[in-house]
């Protein structure tokens, strides 16, 4: 396999539970316990424009309700995105895409972006996040993975910005097609810790995969993964991995 440039912890959404997920304070957090690289989510506003948020719906993680799909980024942007969690986060903004890249590459970090397109909008989403990766990261040392449960939207990431590593999100072992990823060229497996076994990453890196889980929180379950070869290991717990395997970072 080639080499693999990303550090094996990640950082989730940002800043793990610590902080407002997909915001630019997560990504604040993150980096100050000393992470090199995080994971988030990236979809489009209605007018087409990359923000990042998990939910299909703004009702979770904002102080708006209903499918952010259907609005424009000019409604979106004065969301409160980080209230939710805690006063010391209120009036937080919801990032852009073009924002984080710019805050990770000005800070040295690296991006495992996952593209999450609202329901429909699996291929215009893979093709404009990809487009937006590929200017924004153009001449960095080291390229954003791009990743999604879509093969639709790896498909079309494909088409958009054909230098930029991909990646298969699966729930599920049954989920890990190969043969589907070997025609999107995908370069990892992006696996729940639920699915994962030592057999698993084994088939993977046979098929010349690398192999990261989501989303460990216990530290000897790491331990663990790490020890059957998993190549990234996705955490919310920001602040205990960040002290229990500092070299890892």
């Amino acid at each position: 396999m080639k080499p693999w440039p990303y550090p094996a912890l990640i950082a989730h959404r940002g800043g793990g539970i610590v902080a407002p997920e997909n915001t630019l304070a997560a990504f604040r957090l993150g980096r100050s316990l000393g992470f090199r690289a995080a994971e988030f989510d990236v979809k489009l506003t209605r007018d087409d424009v990359a923000i990042l948020l998990h939910d299909a719906t703004l009702d979770r993680t904002t102080n708006a309700s209903g499918p952010v799909g259907d609005l424009d980024w000019s409604q979106v942007r004065g969301l409160d995105a980080g209230g939710w969690l805690g006063e010391a986060f209120r009036g937080e903004p919801v990032a852009t895409f073009d924002a984080v890249a710019e805050m990770l590459r000005s800070t040295g970090m690296h991006a495992n972006v996952e593209i999450k397109p609202v329901p429909g909008r699996e291929r215009a989403t893979g093709f404009a996040v990809a487009a937006r990766a590929s200017a924004l990261w153009e001449g960095a040392a080291v390229a954003p993975l791009l990743s999604s449960f879509s093969f639709e939207a790896l498909e079309a990431a494909r088409e958009a910005a054909p230098a930029l590593p991909r990646g298969l999100i699966v729930s599920s072992p049954q989920d890990a097609d190969f043969r589907r990823m070997a025609q999107v060229e995908a370069v990892s497996l992006h696996c729940s810790r639920k699915a994962a076994d030592r057999d698993l990453i084994a088939r993977a890196h046979g098929a010349g995969l690398r192999v990261l889980i989501w989303t460990v929180d216990d530290p000897p379950e790491a331990e663990r993964l790490l020890g059957w070869g998993a190549d990234g290991i996705i955490t919310d717990n920001v602040r205990q991995f960040a002290t229990r395997f500092p070299g890892l970072l």
